[in-house]
């Protein structure tokens, strides 16, 4: 017998590994959703103890973002020539270490230093885990898979943030948000070691050595019958490269995904990361700014289910650039609501959920358009150029609202990231 092992597990339901593999990229995407806002939660502490001001502060906020642009491009591609497993393991390994080292800081070059290198690892993690969850799942789930593990991020910012704003309102100390963020890092790794093996889709186009016993194991794993051979390697091998992103079959999409997404987290980015400051400015403390974050977060988290349950019966393409839409006049309401925690906290979360479902939408895209053999390259491409727009975000805002203008003008300006991401989902060539 030797079927397709790629078109068995992509026809047959899902079956409990499978589904734990995928349980598991969330829970660890949810780890980044954490990680990535812990120097928000810390932010106005920070900014208190060390004196920093506005558009020092936007810098120290985007320092992990310019480490996960960089650690999508250069890991999504380690990803597709080592495997997912070992890349994700390393990741989680160099987060840790950064999340502990934060505790360390003293001075904001140090703090800027170790938020870069926690931005690397999760950088990698996100390309990789997008990878893993498409390559586990079958063609009727992947789509709502996909959508469900970057939603894990939103899970992750929203519990997270609630026990940060806990340990803020109790100990006053920045610091406990990193120690927390540690030790929930650290507990993941020996679950990854023992419960994630390695896709069969990655070691077929891989071809260690090894690979078709592994592939014949993990296939006894799930319940399917084992292979005699791996299947034939396609007539034109793809590179795991950059510059196959930009070859003639792909350098069209690759564009204009990397120009949306560069776009679109730009927008998401401002709101994450600014919340937090502008509710402390606007007369209120520490611990009911980190609520009005947890508000937009649960924005996100809904913004991302609604989106992942309507893709499977509507065409996602329209819903998403709507979508993104939708979240530029969101974000004007909230520039406009004024000192209200209430409102503050209403208008956050519906501005979050367009643009957050926006967002997410775009990853089922990712792995439509690239193959296995370019499939972390291309989604660590594509996000990791844009987190170059998420790492710009706090800085531009910073230095609006240093120039002076007002929460309203500095929004909508901030805002038009999401009618440019629109326009290139609407210029994309026909799926493939």
């Amino acid at each position: 017998m030797n079927n397709d092992p790629r078109a068995v597990l992509a026809a047959s339901p899902m079956r409990p590994a499978q589904i734990v593999v995928v349980a598991l990229c969330i829970a660890l995407n949810a780890l980044d959703g954490f990680d990535v806002l812990a120097i928000s939660f810390a932010a106005p502490g920070i900014a208190a103890e060390w004196g920093v001001d506005r558009a020092t502060l936007g810098v120290v906020l985007s320092m992990e973002l310019f480490g996960m642009a960089a650690g999508s491009v250069l890991i999504g591609n380690i990803a597709d020539r080592i495997g997912r497993r070992p890349t994700i393991l390393s990741c989680l390994i160099v987060m840790t270490l950064g999340m502990a080292a934060a505790l360390y800081a003293n001075d904001v070059m140090t703090l800027s230093a170790v938020r870069f290198l926690t931005g690397i690892g999760i950088g990698g993690m996100l390309s990789s885990t997008s990878a893993m969850v498409a390559e586990f799942s079958n063609d009727r789930r992947r789509g709502l898979s996909m959508v469900l593990n970057i939603a894990g991020y939103s899970v992750g910012a929203i519990s997270g943030g609630l026990v940060a704003s806990g340990l803020l309102a109790t100990t006053g100390d920045w610091r406990s948000v990193f120690m927390l963020g540690t030790a929930a890092t650290a507990a993941l790794i020996p679950l990854v070691v023992f419960f994630l093996p390695e896709s069969i889709e990655s070691l077929i186009a891989r071809r260690p050595a090894g690979a078709l016993e592994s592939v014949n194991q993990m296939l006894r794993k799930l319940g399917h019958a084992p292979v005699d051979a791996l299947p034939a390697p396609p007539e034109q091998v793809v590179k795991p490269s950059i510059a196959s992103l930009f070859s003639q079959n792909y350098a069209r999409v690759t564009i204009l995904l990397t120009t949306a997404y560069f776009a679109q987290i730009l927008f998401f980015y401002y709101i994450q990361k600014w919340i937090p400051k502008i509710v402390v400015d606007l007369g209120f403390d520490a611990a009911e700014a980190g609520r009005v974050l947890v508000a937009a977060n649960v924005g996100n988290l809904a913004g991302a289910l609604v989106i992942g349950l309507a893709s499977q019966r509507f065409n996602l393409r329209p819903l998403v650039a709507g979508a993104m839409l939708a979240g530029f006049l969101a974000i004007g309401a909230f520039g406009l609501v004024g000192a209200d925690l209430t409102r503050l906290s209403i208008t956050a979360a519906v501005a979050a959920f367009f643009v957050n479902a926006g967002v997410v939408g775009m990853y089922p895209i990712f792995a439509q358009t690239y193959p296995a053999a370019l499939r972390a390259s291309g989604t660590g491409f594509v996000i990791g150029v844009g987190r170059g727009g998420s790492a710009l975000g706090p800085v531009v805002a910073g230095a609006l609202f240093a120039g002076g203008n007002s929460l309203l003008i500095v929004s909508l300006l901030m805002g038009v990231g999401g009618l440019i991401a629109a326009a290139m989902i609407c210029l994309l060539p026909r799926a493939r």
